[in-house]
């Protein structure tokens, strides 16, 4: 069967299920075939859009369901060929799965739809000036302002990404995950030193050398206890009670 022959017979099919009634029984019958006949439009218009990153069996079944819908929602009486209503609504299906499915981070979809005006916009303007638009450019020809096309092009880079497996030098010993800086607790302690010194300072002479020789001198309750001339349990309570101060101070600084 030639390919004039099959739109025929596909045009026919529309026509015969769209003169059908919503609850005669032979329209599901004739609306599986209507499906079935126009499935090469549906490829092919799929096929145009490959290349661009998704499997082309994702398209093809993108394809399928604004052919579906194109189906269901065809209106003969409008006068128009199913070809004309149909094409618009598998394109917009495909557009609508390149905008919507296939960035790497989600972005709002005012972002999104920036995204493909400046694309227009500055590959318009590129051949218009005979030189690459600035940004000035793109805002003037698209009616916004700088920071929306700068906003724009800062959202475009969410389309895209990379895994952090991707080897960071020649030898691939090393990935960019390797790149990535930590936490560094440092930061942390630095705080602290810098509020600590301050909240030993506050405590009385006794306190302050039973924490020093607890801590920096690294001696036992005991061992201080001797030194200072103390009991134990009398140094006992002078450190807990220090320690409390300095928890206070501390949390106060912090």
């Amino acid at each position: 069967m030639t390919a004039t022959a099959t739109t025929d017979r596909a045009s026919e099919l529309i026509a015969a299920m769209t003169d059908l009634p919503a609850g005669h029984p032979s329209r599901p019958s004739l609306r599986d075939q209507a499906i079935e006949a126009w499935l090469p439009l549906a490829r092919h218009l799929a096929n145009r859009y490959a290349g661009r990153g998704e499997p082309a069996d994702d398209l093809h079944q993108v394809a399928v369901m604004g052919l579906i819908k194109a189906v269901d929602r065809f209106d003969a009486g409008h006068g128009s060929e199913f070809a004309s209503f149909a094409i618009p609504t598998i394109v917009g299906e495909l557009k609508r799965h390149f905008r919507d499915r296939t960035w790497s981070i989600r972005v709002p979809r005012r972002l999104q739809e920036l995204r493909l005006a400046i694309t227009a916009a500055n590959s318009s303007l590129t051949h218009t000036l005979g030189r690459s638009a600035t940004v000035a450019d793109i805002a003037a020809h698209l009616g916004i302002s700088e920071e929306e096309v700068l906003e724009g092009l800062e959202g475009a880079r969410a389309y895209n990404s990379t895994s952090l497996s991707t080897p960071a030098n020649a030898d691939g010993s090393s990935t960019l995950a390797d790149t990535l800086g930590e936490e560094d607790s440092a930061f942390e302690l630095a705080e602290l030193r810098i509020a600590l010194g301050p909240a030993i300072a506050a405590l009385d002479e006794r306190e302050q050398k039973i924490i020093s020789l607890r801590f920096y001198g690294n001696l036992t309750q005991t061992e201080i206890a001797e030194q200072i001339g103390i009991s134990q349990m009398h140094v006992s309570r002078l450190l807990a009670k220090a320690l409390a101060k300095l928890r206070r101070r501390m949390g106060e600084a912090v």
